[in-house]
């Protein structure tokens, strides 16, 4: 799926929202795409994987913990000396640390890369990670800070986030699941994407939009990772391009999926996302113009 696809499936969402006015249908239409089909394709993919897979991407792997710490670790600072609101301070931490490495990333990278593999390597394993942390931010957040217990028992009861973290216990196990399995889970379970952006372009209102909120996440997940891969990483080749594109991506569309269940701000992470993806696509399209 490229830019212009995923951005005309927005503009479906947006359109069919302002025809429709029963918000019945997109509440279906949302839960059937995260509790069914997300949870589907995250399991397929994820357990499809092994651990050769997971030695062979060491660098990648690296850059993908180091830039969620820095994201998560300078946006939790922050939040805690700068962000009165308790909400938005785990919203702002989930829209730092979550970003658009595939429906986004992978589209981006091919600006830069004609074998987009490094990209896709580290959306991956991104997506082992950065779901159940962020399910768990949202929990911890959303319940009044409660128990550590009792925010993951809340995460859990999120089916992405259990499938999520069961196909990585059958992976580090050594367990492997037949394709006819697996296969038909990624196949359908691919249908999420689409679904969620038609879900997303639904739910996009500007009103609650907040030049500051999108100055705060801007600058923890897009700014300082960017800056970061490119004073470190610079000259390594492919496996720079696509860290720098994948570590610079805006929030993903799955953030605020998981921000709307856990009723944490939704409508502001909304209003930041859509703004922010339309810089970062701006930036990157200009900055392959002027490497070409």
């Amino acid at each position: 799926m490229d830019v212009y696809q995923m951005l005309a499936l927005i503009a479906v969402g947006y359109i069919l929202k302002r025809l429709i006015k029963d918000d019945r249908l997109f509440k279906w239409l949302n839960l059937f795409s995260t509790r069914v089909l997300l949870t589907l394709f995250v399991f397929g993919n994820v357990a499809s994987k092994d651990l050769n897979y997971l030695l062979s991407i060491k660098l990648v792997f690296l850059y993908v913990l180091l830039v969620i710490a820095l994201s998560l670790g300078l946006s939790y600072l922050y939040a805690r000396r700068f962000v009165g609101d308790e909400n938005w301070a785990g919203a702002l931490m989930i829209l730092s640390t979550y970003p658009n490495t595939a429906a986004m990333g992978f589209p981006i990278a091919s600006l830069f890369l004609d074998d987009i593999t490094p990209a896709i390597l580290y959306s991956t394993t991104n997506s082992l990670i950065v779901l159940p942390l962020a399910t768990f931010i949202a929990a911890h957040y959303s319940s009044g800070k409660a128990s550590v217990k009792n925010s993951l028992v809340k995460a859990l009861k999120f089916p992405p986030t259990a499938a999520n973290l069961l196909a990585l216990a059958l992976v580090l196990a050594g367990i492997k699941l037949p394709a006819w399995l697996l296969e038909p889970a990624k196949s359908i379970g691919w249908w999420s994407i689409p679904l969620l952006l038609i879900y997303f372009g639904s739910i996009i209102n500007l009103r609650e939009f907040r030049v500051r909120h999108l100055v705060e996440v801007g600058l923890f997940r897009s700014v300082i990772p960017f800056i970061f891969v490119f004073l470190t990483l610079r000259g390594a080749g492919d496996t720079y391009y696509a860290v720098l594109v994948e570590a610079s991506m805006p929030p993903a569309i799955m953030a605020n999926v998981i921000l709307a269940h856990y009723r944490l701000k939704a409508e502001e992470g909304i209003g930041v996302t859509v703004v922010l993806t339309l810089l970062v696509l701006v930036l990157f399209v200009i900055l392959a113009a002027v490497l070409k």
